[in-house]
Formats: C-alpha cells, sequence, structure tokens
C-alpha cells in the first residue's frame, strides 16, 4: 500500500499532466478533493505523532497582531525595530532572526503586535525552514505583511507557501452551508448560476470530504478549490499588502515596472533602513485592520473623547464590553449609545447592537 506521501505525489502528477477544460473538469475536480483530503489527513497524523517538532511560543497582545512574512534578508528585522519598541537582531545574510520577534507598535490611538518571523523560503508548508512553525504563526495573525524587495519580487512563492498552510490572503469564505442529515442522499441547493462546477462534481467533491447526506446551499459561483476549503473547514481568511523594500536603491522607472509586473497586489513601497514610506505603511496597516473608535461616557458623566477604545469594526455592545471586562458582559443591563449607530441619541442598546466608528457609549451594568 502506498505511503500518504507517494498517494498525494501520484495524485499531483496526475493533475498536472491533465489539461483543464470542459471534458475533464468533472476528473480534475475529483482528484483535487482527494489530494487535500489526504493532505489533511497527514498533516493530523503529524500532529498527533508530535511531529511538528517545537512551535514558537507567541503570546498575542494589543489590538490586532500583524505578522511579517518573506525570504530570508529582505529587512523584515530592520523594520520592525524601525516601527516597534523591539529589538531583533539584523545582519545582512540569511536566517538572521531564528525565532518571532515581536514588537508593539502605537498608532492613532490603536497598539498593533508586529511579529517579525524566520524568513520562509520555497517548500515551508512541506516543513522546510521550521517552515510549519513559522505558518502557524501567521494562522493565528489578523494581517499578514508578505515583504520583498525590489531585487527579489517573486511575491507569488510567498502567497503560495501561505495558502497551501491553509492560509486565504484577501479573501472571503464562499457562501456555502451544509446541513448534515443521517439519510436521504445529498441534495445541492444553488441560488445562483454555477459556471465553473456542475452539480455532479460538487456531489463528487462533497462524496469525497464524507459528506453523504444532507442539504449543500450554495450562495456563490464556486470553483472546486472554495468548495474544498469549505469542506475542509480549517482555512483562515485575512487581509494582505505587499512591502516592497529597499526602494531607495532603484529609481521611479524601475519602480514603476514592478507596480505593472506585481499589478495584482496592493503594493507598499518602503525603504526600512532610510525610514521612506514608514507613515504611510503605518497608516495602511491600521486601515487594513478596519479598526473603529468607541467613545466611553460614564454614567452621570461626560463621555472621554481622548482616549478611544480600538476595537474591530461592525463590533457588537457585547464584544466592546468584552474588551473591556470579562465581567461585563454577565452583568449587562443595557447599553445608552450617541452617534453613527444610534437612531436618535442616547438611544438604549442592547448587547447585540452594532456600532460604528465614533460612536459613544454608556454601559450600565447589574450590581456585582
Amino acid at each position: 500500500m502506498p505511503s500518504l506521501e507517494e498517494q498525494i505525489k501520484a495524485i499531483e502528477d496526475e493533475i498536472q499532466r491533465t489539461p483543464y477544460n470542459k471534458a475533464t473538469q468533472h476528473h480534475i475536480g475529483k482528484l483535487k478533493a482527494k489530494v487535500a483530503r489526504l493532505k489533511d489527513e497527514l498533516e493530523t497524523r503529524r500532529l498527533k505523532s508530535g511531529g511538528g517538532g517545537a512551535g514558537y511560543a507567541v503570546k498575542k497582545s494589543g489590538n490586532a497582531t500583524v505578522g511579517l512574512a518573506g525570504f530570508p534578508s529582505v529587512g523584515k528585522s530592520t523594520l520592525l525595530n524601525q516601527i516597534t519598541d523591539a529589538t531583533s537582531a539584523v545582519g545582512a545574510y540569511d536566517f538572521t532572526t531564528l525565532d518571532v520577534i515581536p514588537g508593539a507598535m502605537e498608532h492613532r490611538g490603536a497598539t498593533i503586535q508586529i511579529l517579525d518571523m524566520p524568513g520562509l523560503i520555497r517548500g515551508a508548508s512541506k516543513g522546510r525552514g521550521r517552515g510549519r512553525e513559522v505558518l502557524s504563526v501567521a494562522r493565528a495573525c489578523d494581517l499578514v505583511l508578505l515583504m520583498i524587495d525590489v531585487f527579489e519580487t517573486n511575491v507569488d512563492v510567498l502567497a503560495d507557501e501561505l495558502r497551501q498552510g491553509g492560509i486565504r490572503l484577501n479573501e472571503r469564505p464562499a457562501d456555502v452551508v451544509f446541513t448534515r442529515a443521517t439519510r436521504g442522499g445529498l441534495t445541492v441547493n444553488s441560488t445562483v448560476p454555477l459556471t465553473k462546477l456542475d452539480v455532479e462534481t460538487v456531489e463528487d467533491i462533497c462524496r469525497e470530504w464524507g459528506y453523504l447526506n444532507g442539504v449543500l446551499v450554495v450562495r456563490d459561483d464556486i470553483s472546486e478549490d472554495d468548495l474544498i476549503d469549505v469542506l475542509a473547514g480549517n482555512r483562515v481568511y485575512m487581509p494582505s499588502r505587499v512591502l516592497v523594500n529597499k526602494i531607495d536603491l532603484v529609481g521611479k522607472a524601475y519602480l514603476a515596472e514592478l507596480r505593472k509586473k506585481l499589478s495584482g497586489w496592493p503594493l507598499i513601497p518602503i525603504s526600512a533602513t532610510q525610514g521612506v514610506g514608514l507613515d504611510r505603511l503605518k497608516d495602511e496597516i491600521y486601515d487594513a485592520l478596519r479598526f473603529m473608535r468607541v467613545f466611553l461616557k460614564p454614567q452621570g458623566k461626560e463621555a472621554d473623547m481622548a482616549d478611544p477604545l480600538i476595537v474591530k469594526e461592525d463590533s457588537t455592545v457585547g464584544m466592546v464590553c468584552d474588551a473591556i471586562h470579562r465581567d461585563w458582559r454577565r452583568r449587562f443591563r443595557y447599553a445608552n449609545v450617541w452617534g453613527p449607530s444610534a437612531r436618535f441619541p442616547g438611544q438604549r442598546a442592547g448587547i447585540e447592537h452594532v456600532l460604528r466608528d465614533a460612536d459613544v457609549m454608556t454601559v450600565v451594568l447589574a450590581r456585582g
């Protein structure tokens, strides 16, 4: 019996050999589902056997966590030292950073944790260069910055390693919901025309993952990869930006050509050593994290408009309570809200009320 690695390699080779067209779409879809399931099984076995090696212990702090991912020696440590309170070893040779170095960046009222992660190399998702451990840290971030320099611009290699590690950059999960049943077979209901998959392929992919009975409701025009991601249930989705470092070494014309070459990515040109573009970078990080400000107003007092609470966009009253004190949700009675989310000043709101940027809120609690 071939090992899981051998089975995966054989299927991947077959996918590579098979031209993708309407006639082969069904076959390739089934193969992709099978190889994804086998990879998932292989990873589960590896974790159970303790084959993951020593991981990086990183305690999250601040309002959000941002990971710096890049090839060795692109300037991640220099950047961390420039924009945070951290001191990370810097050297003009590969693998200067052998651990995950955290730093705190203060910007527009938010405290943002920045992680300088060891350099990624091709094959990281398969374990090269402690790649699996680095990817596990990246999976826990709220934003990933892909850092390249002006002479090493193959950002797609970095993105592919992250993708192989189950990280989806600048994507959202497909709107697909599966409701299990104990019998009756599989029913696929689509609310939109499916142009990339036929229903038979959808059913076969589901069966490959063990979804045999139930109703699958599809509200997006999905591909086989989208469906596999939903069925796997272990993908993480996060925003990403590409940092192009060392722009002080090239001219405007070179940079313009680089923008064309990487037009599919949101680029932020910087020079970490010269401090060029770092203010814009801080703004981009803040905006990408989709923060909003909530001002707290103690009962019978004026609101503190100088020191807002920084929370994620679309946070509810309950989520803000959780951010203030773990006991507040249990003691919550009601809130009064002034600002963009309120229908009228001082609106009485419940714990599920969705707040907006610059709202002012009073929380009324039951006695301890």
